[in-house]
């Protein structure tokens, strides 16, 4: 690769970490709630949203898809906030119904369109490596307002708080790389420093697993959201290994 090969990839790398900022704690927050497919869910129904949008409007303006995404997006987290609340004991249950439910009702909406195939993998795996830096603006100025929030204001202990944060999270990121990466983004570093105080180690891995993932993505001229969630769980998968060895050769 040329210079200017890898300065191509320096706007979705950039992307990836925006995502990484917010996605890295509020990941272990989910993981410690117990309830690890609200992100497949509450990324499809903003990925609904946009869709809807597309349906009801001709040529719809970008605030019209963002505000379309965070309220299909905050709807189903207000929701299951509800649902924690009162139907704790299926929680999890409910995620899987809406998440099916959400995906299925995108595809009966873009069943008769004749893009319809390619809006649906663009959902779901995004377009990551066509990121420019003017697409970058909105998502890093809203991250740098969640992550006050949440560091400042300690949304974790508020559950309202923390579903609404969660909602604008992910409406922000699933426009960006897609259902997948938003997935693999919360619950992969999360899941790899579970025991670890801190959160460097998760940022670590998932920058890595970005990363690799472009490059790889580049060379091979594969499908880039697919290709970061596997060099991102590798990643995870070799510190894991790592760890186990180290703790291992220290108490030999």
């Amino acid at each position: 690769m040329t210079i200017d090969d890898y300065s191509l990839l320096v706007p979705p790398l950039l992307a990836g970490l925006i995502v990484l900022s917010t996605h890295v704690p509020l990941g272990r927050q989910v993981l410690a709630r117990g309830i690890i497919f609200i992100d497949l869910a509450v990324a499809q129904l903003a990925g609904l949203g946009v869709i809807l949008v597309h349906v009801v409007v001709d040529h719809p303006h970008g605030w019209e898809i963002q505000f379309a995404a965070f309220l299909a997006a905050l709807t189903g987290s207000l929701g299951l906030r509800w649902a924690e609340k009162y139907w704790s004991d299926v929680l999890e249950a409910l995620i899987g119904v809406i998440f099916v439910l959400s995906v299925t009702m995108a595809i009966l909406l873009l069943a008769n369109d004749p893009h319809g195939a390619e809006r649906l993998k663009d959902l779901l795996s995004g377009q990551l490596l066509w990121v420019t830096y003017d697409d970058l603006i909105v998502p890093l100025v809203l991250s740098l307002a969640i992550l006050i929030m949440w560091f400042k204001g300690k949304a974790a202990a508020n559950s309202t708080i923390f579903y609404v944060l969660f909602a604008l999270s992910v409406t922000t990121s699933v426009q960006l790389v897609g259902v997948y990466l938003v997935f693999a983004s919360l619950i992969i570093p999360a899941l790899a420093t579970r025991h670890i105080q801190g959160l460097s180690t998760g940022y670590v891995i998932g920058a890595i697993g970005y990363l690799f993932g472009l490059i790889w993505s580049f060379y091979s001229d594969l499908p880039t959201g697919p290709v970061v969630v596997w060099t991102m769980a590798a990643g995870a998968l070799i510190f894991f290994l790592l760890g186990k060895f180290s703790h291992q050769h220290n108490h030999s």
